[in-house]
């Protein structure tokens, strides 16, 4: 971090810390609030970060979104990188790894996750029902593949042919999917009940800034 400025440093600091307590890199309007800076400011911060290589952006058809890479790693090339389907809106009756549900890939190093690349997949978020678990409108989460998960876990789930990501639950038979939204009620969803089943677990998440 030797071309890097005092302060460029403490945000980059600041960024992983972030990312590692809440699973997802700050928004610029947090960036600012944390450093006293304005929105232009901040963003210009970030800016920096990206042409000194401690930030990537990867341009997908309809989002731009950002992680970081630590700077003693080299550029990812496709010997060290695995192509992580995106996949839109589920249609109904269609599997759901079907071609046809992919927006399109995502990049991202083999190292950086224990699962293996063919085991994992990204989910586009719509809406805010999980807002208060830091995952908003519009960001991609990452998912491992599984079929059951523990109560507490942030599961992608597909319930009448439609993805969905909730915390999961559990009362006695019931599955409960809980929002992480101040007005939005769970979902109960009965043993047994064939349109509903566990896609995987919310293992990473990518934003925009």
């Amino acid at each position: 971090m030797r071309d890097l400025t005092a302060r460029q440093r403490q945000v980059l600091e600041f960024i992983r810390a972030f990312a590692l307590r809440h699973g997802a890199p700050p928004t610029v309007r947090e960036v600012g609030e944390r450093f006293g800076f304005t929105a232009r400011a901040a963003f210009d911060h970030l800016k920096a970060l990206e042409r000194k290589g401690t930030l990537q952006r990867r341009i997908t058809n309809r989002r731009a979104s950002r992680t970081l890479v630590p700077l003693d790693r080299g550029p990812v090339t496709r010997s060290s990188r695995h192509e992580i389907p995106i996949l839109g809106r589920i249609a109904a009756g269609k599997p759901i790894f079907a071609a046809e549900n992919r927006e399109d890939s995502l990049p991202v190093r083999a190292e950086w996750f224990t699962a293996r690349g063919e085991d994992l997949f990204a989910l586009r978020v719509r809406g805010e029902s999980m807002i208060n678990a830091h995952i908003m409108d519009g960001d991609l989460v990452l998912v491992r593949r599984q079929e059951t998960a523990n109560p507490g876990d942030i599961v992608a789930a597909l319930l009448d042919g439609e993805a969905t990501v909730k915390r999961l639950g559990r009362t006695g038979e019931t599955v409960v999917l809980r929002p992480e939204h101040p007005t939005m009620k769970p979902i109960a969803v009965a043993g047994g009940r064939g349109d509903f089943r566990i896609l995987g677990k919310v293992i990473g998440l990518l934003r925009e800034f």
